[in-house]
């Protein structure tokens, strides 16, 4: 075999598998938790439809959570293996060749530079990665476990870190899709096809690019030496029941952290029906006996008489005064928002609050059927103030 057909062997098929894991689960994760994040999107609300509804969405997030929480348990365990009983070097730990290398490459790319560096087993720009995605698995799994666990939350810590932990998760998240998509991708399957993580070798010209220090050092005979037999079982005697004892106790953890607190909103629609009003037993004094008016029907179905609070009550909390579509007014209301009007004065079935809010669809803030057919008579009406 020639020199450029050579192959060098850079992962195995476990650590193939566990980043194809990684993968599966930080993509759904990515996915189902940015339709959240950004819930009023039309792509968003197009997403949760398909995939079932949000309580599917979420329940599907949390189980590509808890993948994702097991292969940072598994690779932790690995580690310890590699680095105590293997006895290899920590190669993803960042140090001043990485700091050198980074200006060089800075350097060479606006041609200022004519020495393109020799790049150890993991490169600035991998190791760059490695890092971010363990800071990432910290601070998502922290949030997140407030979030999972608000009431637990509330007891330890004031009620505001709640809010806190929800902007710091969905930030990251956002920033951690973007880094995969925008740098990720780029150096490994945009500058050039990398097959490592998929056949498990790269040819010697791709190695001579991103690995050139390793690639001299198996050229000239500086590989690993594993441990002698007698020393291997010395350390894994250690080793094998510490591992095993910190896999139950992470394990354990992480039934805790997704079993302890059932804290869903379940969803209800409203109940309208008669129901006695308390009544005091001694009236309030009043200043002067000032007569109830008597309601006028001509206002029964205007927006003043009543229509404002349909909308008030089932759209205000993501429709206030806040840009965009804005129910607070009336002149809000028949005016629309970014995507044109909402009501056609007149034409109830050309008037898309009536889709959007009917009960069989999926948009949050859905009409009763007795509030959809009070706002059909008012837009049949000529949508009156």
């Amino acid at each position: 075999m020639s020199k450029e057909t050579k192959t060098y062997l850079r992962f195995d098929v476990a650590r193939r598998i566990e980043h194809l894991l990684m993968i599966l689960s930080f993509t759904t994760l990515g996915l189902t938790g940015l339709i959240q994040k950004f819930a009023l999107n039309d792509i968003s609300l197009w997403l949760v439809k398909v995939l079932g509804g949000i309580e599917t969405v979420r329940i599907i997030h949390r189980v590509a959570a808890t993948v994702f929480i097991l292969e940072g348990i598994y690779h932790l365990i690995l580690l310890g293996y590699i680095l105590y009983v293997q006895r290899k070097q920590a190669t993803m730990m960042p140090g001043i060749k990485d700091a050198t290398d980074a200006l060089q490459v800075f350097l060479h790319n606006l041609g200022l530079g004519k020495k393109y560096p020799k790049m150890p087993r993991y490169n600035f720009t991998e190791k760059a990665e490695y890092l971010a995605m363990v800071w990432g698995f910290v601070l998502m799994g922290l949030t997140g476990f407030m979030l999972w666990n608000p009431i637990l939350t509330a007891k330890l810590l004031p009620g505001e870190f709640i809010p806190a932990a929800k902007a710091a998760h969905g930030a990251e998240a956002v920033l951690a899709v973007l880094a995969i998509i925008l740098w990720h991708f780029y150096n490994v399957h945009i500058k050039h096809w990398n097959w490592s993580m998929i056949k498990g070798h790269l040819t010697r010209h791709e190695m001579e690019e991103e690995h050139g220090q390793e690639l001299e050092q198996i050229e000239s005979g500086e590989v690993y030496v594993p441990p002698a037999p007698s020393v291997y079982k010395k350390r894994m005697a250690i080793f094998a029941p510490l591992s095993a004892v910190l896999s139950i106790a992470l394990i354990a953890g992480l039934i805790f952290f997704i079993t302890f607190e059932d804290s869903a909103i379940t969803t209800v629609p409203p109940v309208y029906a008669d129901v006695d009003v308390f009544v005091p037993q001694t009236p309030t004094p009043m200043p002067t006996q000032v007569p109830t008016p008597t309601p006028d029907p001509a206002m029964a179905n205007t927006w003043d008489g009543g229509i404002n609070s349909i909308f008030e009550q089932q759209c205000g909390l993501c429709h206030g005064n806040n840009g965009g579509l804005s129910i607070e007014t009336y002149s809000g209301v028949i005016q629309g928002g970014d995507s044109g009007p909402i009501i056609i004065p007149g034409s109830p079935d050309a008037s898309s609050v009536l889709t959007i809010a009917d009960p069989a669809n999926s948009h949050p803030g859905q009409f009763t059927e007795d509030q959809l057919e009070k706002i059909r008579v008012w837009i049949s009406n000529g949508a009156p103030k």
